[in-house]
């Protein structure tokens, strides 16, 4: 497979994109970062990065006519950081609506008194067998920036714990998420960008 494949970043207009197309190109992939529509439909794998608020994510989202697309792909998307809880229902974070491809919805961390952002590297417990985390320990160190994230449910794959458990990785069908930045995490994050590219 390889750079044969149509891989495009999905430009949110809220999210550093220059790590994530290194770390994807290092896989042998020749990323393109686009939001027009047609390109989008068009690629055989997507990335949605973000970070901020889900709020500012949404309304760009909007303005750019990429809410009903984002819903329509029926081909491996990646939600990566604020891109994986967009996926789901809402966002306690400025009482946002978000694309409702997932049910989960996001909520501030409830860390038990530890400082808000959760910033560092943290263990993530993956689900046995799961394509994503193909050749990767279950219980790895990943790269986390966030406040507010998915409570575990039917569709969380992988859970980290910050005060209290929270959503790490989801799948929804054809829809992938990480809370963690897997083109900031190293040899595991290289891995997993891998699997996912090769899904």
């Amino acid at each position: 497979m390889g750079s044969s494949q149509d891989v495009v970043i999905i430009d949110t207009g809220c999210a550093n994109l220059t790590s994530l197309r290194c770390a994807i190109e290092r896989q042998g992939y020749a990323p393109e970062i686009s939001c027009d529509p047609q390109r989008i439909l068009q690629a055989d794998k997507l990335f949605l990065p973000g970070v901020g608020s889900a709020a500012h994510a949404m309304k760009n989202l909007r303005e750019r006519g990429l809410v009903q697309v984002l819903r329509d792909i029926r081909q491996p998307l990646l939600g990566i950081c604020l891109g994986m809880q967009l996926l789901g229902r809402s966002s306690a974070e400025g009482e946002s609506e978000c694309l409702g491809i997932c049910e989960l919805t996001s909520r501030s961390l409830d860390t038990q008194g530890a400082p808000l952002p959760h910033m560092g590297w943290n263990r993530v417990k993956s689900r046995e067998a799961h394509p994503l985390f193909k050749g990767i320990g279950s219980a790895e160190y990943l790269y986390f920036v966030h406040s507010y994230g998915m409570e575990p449910g039917a569709e969380t794959v992988a859970t980290s714990c910050y005060g209290t458990a929270f959503s790490a990785a989801i799948q929804c069908g054809n829809f992938y998420g990480v809370q963690f930045h897997p083109e900031r995490s190293g040899p595991v994050g290289a891995r997993l960008i891998n699997n996912f590219l090769k899904l």
